[in-house]
């Protein structure tokens, strides 16, 4: 008693010495320092450095010294702790505790009805113009302490948390705080820990960005605004001044995949910086590529509970991608380890507090090790946020943040006795109270043969009874307080309702109970329990769920149809082929043609090559692969930048999505080429993607480096949208009519023409602008339009336009007045994409008809059909068919629509549109003539790799169906052994298509 009310002083004394200097203490000022030395206990300094029956020495917030056999000094209060281990304090590196919720707009992605676009920001101050662009925002000017939530980390072990506001692109500064109940400012470690961006807009009003490519420009675009700033004098901006002061702080950048991260780090390289990822803890799907990026990584525990999937038609609707990250999430951070790349475990993103322990040992289980798990839970985040002088080991000089453990810290059984935060004790649970779990034999005449066993953690522990002679089971509810003890239970009808038991411990070694209790008809009983042995892993479900930790390999792209291991390049003699070689020599019969190095290598009777695999063609044709001139396949989160007149600065090239299944239907029709627009949603849209069909490659993999740049305009009711008035405000964006429209391209120009004279000014400051960087571009000859059109006078507007501002248009795409422009189009050097048969979907198409492909391609024209759909892009080679009914075009001048004029179009004929040796070995092997609708492909090869093949097709098919079986017996296993499961979702999951407008 008399060690205890010292302790009890000494605490008293702690709390006093901890008050600021700068505060008043209303009373006496008493101040001594909080002297404890922990004796005996078994020390884990940092994950490389244990020491057993060690002291640990506490002065005044500060450890004083740590070791074995070290000396005590007078004044200490000395606790032993023998048995018991100290660890570091854990360290949450991403959180938002302390941080008020920010206030949400009723549309925060900048559109919806009932709400008025905004153009520029509302926000009063000399800010951004842009209210996703905050790096004004402090998290240390905002914070307060959170007493429960405070409470809710110290029980998991966590002494310090990163916190931060999770709102906008550039969100400003976090800060590392301490998990004490004192006043902010003494929690406070590092009030700029790091600077935050994410691609996501947040609350912001402004409606630009309302895609991801718009994300990505504008947080470009903020970069060389930052840089510009710093050498003019012309204006104040709050943000671009703080946004430049962040830089040299740790950068943290919020995704929500893997591919996300490749493009985040794609404007890390650009800008020369070095992100930390804090991710969705799904880097296993492409691991290679996440080391690649040399970056630190901050990653949750939040992985997807089994679905319930006994039911066999709910179980269709759970997609492949789903079932694998089921069976790979929990080795995620395993995964990260093995790999050599440096990582932050964080709580952020779970449903309840109690999560983290337990997904915690199942990373565990599924071989992360547990001085990784330290590492990633102290020392890595201490560093990543600039407090590892402070915190995240234990060590003399660093504040006394640590917690105190039973046992082994990551041992299912260990418990968290008390967590000390700056030298304050915060007791989780008492050491001096006896751990009830076991297994008990209950004696009772009205309960003969009632075994009991307490399992769980104390505090919260689970109660569950068991009668052999009559297969009764059923669980209680236990509570305690002192050596007083209450369970409650239902037998159900052995007997009916609850019986409660109310009793004591009346024995430490072994555990016994005994007391009183009342059956549910009120009749009063006796009790005792005696322990039998400690809880084993096999009467409880939930202690039966050991994982099955066996999977399948990770397949690329992580999608149904993706393969764990890429195709490579094959040497290829085709024999005895129908050959169409859009060349001078036209249809060749019973010709061979050998491809190696992803190269025509030749062409003709009777080759050989040694080394080659042999493909009887026989009766079989064999083509150039299709070349797709406006398709919109492959975009990740919205192919429109609609939110202004003129967004060229945005990229499709930043938001691929190689990952769409749209890429490997394709294949099957013989698609190996793509020009992946942005919208028609305004006059000037974004910068256009040339890509080759290579199913499995990484984003930046997909781009077709021969291709010149391109960019999309548009004209007609898409951009004037007067129409589009039940959209509340939507008739507000300029322009409003055609005239506007014209207006708005004459205006760009001129800005674009005086952009570059002033640029090229030597030692001008002129701010770098993306959007005028890409007109002006158009005006050099270094990047090519393709223009949305459908109306004549239109079409001859945009024409005069280009001969007065001196550009030129290399491509109107849809034009289906084409037929009556086609003199004026030959004489411009002016390309035609078209469709083989679409109109009377609107006004605009009221007068297109069926002949217009075949009309324009007989005045000389370059014509192409193109799919400007991805069901379509399937089946582009019927498409191309039609050009025979409708005009009488030659079939093979009708095969020329969908690959080499195409080609010629995108500027890349040189490689690809035609069988020549030298190009590209981009060939589709056909069952029949490619124009007929009964024509099958068979294999479909790009740059010489075999992507598709109908055979092997049939063989996934297979496997792939098997793969899902295997995973889905896996989640029934782990439902039947207790796990908690998730509804099936109502239908399978899309892949990435957009339903917009092109």
């Amino acid at each position: 008693m008399k060690k205890f009310l010292l302790f009890c002083g000494a605490m008293l004394v702690a709390r006093l010495c901890f008050a600021q200097e700068t505060f008043p203490v209303n009373g006496p000022w008493d101040v001594h320092p909080g002297q404890y030395a922990f004796i005996n206990a078994n020390i884990v300094a940092n994950a490389d450095q244990p020491v057993v029956k060690g002291t640990l020495l506490v002065k005044d917030r500060v450890i004083e010294g740590l070791g074995a056999g070290l000396a005590v000094p007078k004044g200490y209060v000395v606790i032993d702790l023998k048995g018991k281990y100290i660890y570091p304090g854990l360290i949450d590196a991403y959180t938002t505790y302390g941080i008020p919720e920010a206030p949400r707009t009723a549309f925060p992605q900048g559109g919806g009805f009932g709400r008025l676009p905004v153009y520029t920001s509302t926000k009063a101050g000399a800010y951004n113009w842009n209210e996703a662009i905050k790096p004004e925002m402090n998290a240390k000017a905002i914070f307060h302490a959170d007493a429960s939530r405070a409470e809710e980390f110290r029980k998991n072990g966590f002494t310090t948390v990163q916190t931060l506001i999770h709102d906008g692109i550039s969100r400003g500064t976090s800060a590392a705080v301490t998990l004490g109940d004192e006043r902010d400012n003494e929690l406070m470690l590092n009030d700029q820990a790091a600077a935050h961006y994410s691609f996501s807009k947040g609350t912001a009003a402004t409606n630009y960005p309302s895609s991801l490519m718009g994300s990505i420009a504008l947080l470009r675009q903020t970069y060389y605004d930052a840089e510009w700033y710093k050498n003019q004098k012309e204006e104040y901006n709050i943000s671009l001044d703080e946004f430049n002061r962040e830089q040299s702080i740790p950068q943290v950048f919020e995704v929500s995949d893997a591919l996300m991260v490749l493009r985040a780090n794609k404007i890390a390289k650009e800008f020369g910086k070095q992100y930390i990822y804090k991710t969705d803890g799904k880097e296993y799907r492409r691991m290679d590529a996440m080391k690649a990026t040399g970056s630190s990584f901050i990653i949750p525990l939040t992985f997807p509970e089994p679905y319930d999937v006994e039911d066999p038609l709910e179980a269709r609707n759970i997609s492949y991608t789903q079932l694998k990250d089921w069976e790979l999430a929990p080795a995620n951070p395993a995964a990260l380890e093995k790999a050599g790349i440096n990582f932050a475990i964080t709580s952020f993103g779970l449903d309840k507090a109690t999560d983290f322990w337990n997904n915690l040992r199942t990373a565990l289980d599924y071989g992360l090790s547990e001085k990784q798990a330290l590492k990633a839970l102290t020392i890595t985040p201490a560093e990543m946020l600039g407090i590892a002088d402070k915190t995240g080991s234990l060590a003399k000089g660093k504040i006394a943040s640590f917690i105190i453990t039973s046992d082994d810290l990551f041992k299912k059984d260990n418990i968290i006795y008390e967590n000390w935060v700056e030298g304050r004790q915060y007791v989780v649970t008492r050491m001096d109270v006896t751990d009830l779990r076991g297994n008990y034999m209950v004696a009772s005449d009205a309960l003969q043969g009632l075994s009991l066993k307490i399992s769980g953690t104390p505090g919260s522990y689970e109660v569950n009874l068991e009668r052999s002679a009559d297969s009764v089971q059923a669980k209680g509810a236990l509570t305690r307080s002192g050596d007083m003890v209450s369970i409650y239970f239902d037998l159900k009808n052995k007997p009916a309702g609850n019986i409660r038991l109310n009793g004591y411990i009346t024995n430490l070694n072994p555990l016994a109970f005994s007391g009183n209790g009342i059956l549910p008809d009120g009749t009063d009983i006796k009790w005792s329990a005696a322990y039998t042995g400690p809880v084993s892993g096999g009467n409880n479900k939930k202690d039966q769920a050991r994982p099955d930790t066996a999977a399948g390999p990770v397949v690329y792209p992580f999608v149904a149809y993706g393969a764990p291991d890429l195709p490579k390049a094959e040497t290829v003699l085709f024999k005895n082929a129908t050959v169409w070689t859009n060349e001078s020599e036209g249809i060749l019969q019973n010709t061979d043609v050998l491809i190696a190095n992803g190269k025509i290598k030749a062409i003709g009777k009777n080759l050989s090559d040694a080394g080659a695999k042999v493909i009887d063609a026989t009766g079989k044709h064999l083509s150039p692969g299709i070349v797709d001139e406006h398709s919109h396949i492959a975009i990740t989160n919205g192919i429109n930048e609609g939110t202004q007149a003129v967004t060229a600065e945005v990229r499709i090239g930043d938001v691929l999505n190689p990952e769409d299944i749209s890429i490997y239907r394709q294949l099957a029709g013989g698609v190996t080429t793509s020009q992946i627009l942005h919208g028609s949603a305004n006059p000037i849209g974004g910068q256009n993607q040339v890509i080759k069909h290579r199913w499995g490659v990484l984003p930046e993999e997909l781009k077709y480096a021969n291709a010149p740049e391109f960019i999309k305009f548009a004209l007609g009711e898409n951009v004037k949208g007067s129409n589009n008035g039940y959209v509340p405000g939507a008739t507000l964006r300029y322009p409003q009519s055609r005239m506007g429209v014209e207006q708005v391209y004459v205006d760009e120009f001129t800005r674009a023409k005086e952009y570059k004279a002033a640029r090229a000014v030597k030692g001008s400051n002129v701010r770098r602008d993306l959007e005028l960087d890409a007109i002006a571009e158009i005006l050099d000859g270094k990047r090519y339009i393709t223009c949305h059109s459908y109306v004549q006078s239109e079409i001859n507007m945009l024409m005069h336009v280009a001969d007065s501002m001196g550009f030129k248009i290399n491509t109107f795409t849809h034009i289906l007045e084409g037929y009556k422009m086609a003199d004026k189009m030959k004489a411009h050097g002016i390309n035609g994409s078209t469709f083989s048969d679409w109109w009377a979907y609107k006004m605009e198409v009221a007068e297109a008809i069926p002949y217009n492909g075949a009309i324009m391609h007989n005045e000389g024209v370059n014509v192409a059909f193109n799919s400007d759909d991805d069901e379509m892009g399937r089946r582009l080679n019927q498409e191309a068919g039609k050009a025979v009914t409708y005009g009488k075009v030659s079939e093979e001048e009708a095969l020329k629509f969908v690959t080499l004029n195409p080609a010629k179009m995108l500027h890349i004929d040189k490689w690809v549109g035609s069988i020549k040796p030298g190009k590209d070995a981009d060939l589709v092997l056909w069952s029949a003539d490619p124009l007929s609708i009964y024509a099958v492909v068979q294999k479909t090869y790009v740059d010489g790799i075999p992507y598709w093949d109908l055979d092997k097709d049939a063989a996934n098919q297979k496997a792939l169906k098997a793969d899902e079986a295997r995973i889905i017996q896996k989640m029934i296993a782990a439902k039947n052994k207790g796990a908690v499961t998730q509804k099936a979702p109502g239908r399978r999951p899309r892949s990435e298509e957009e339903d917009e407008e092109d």
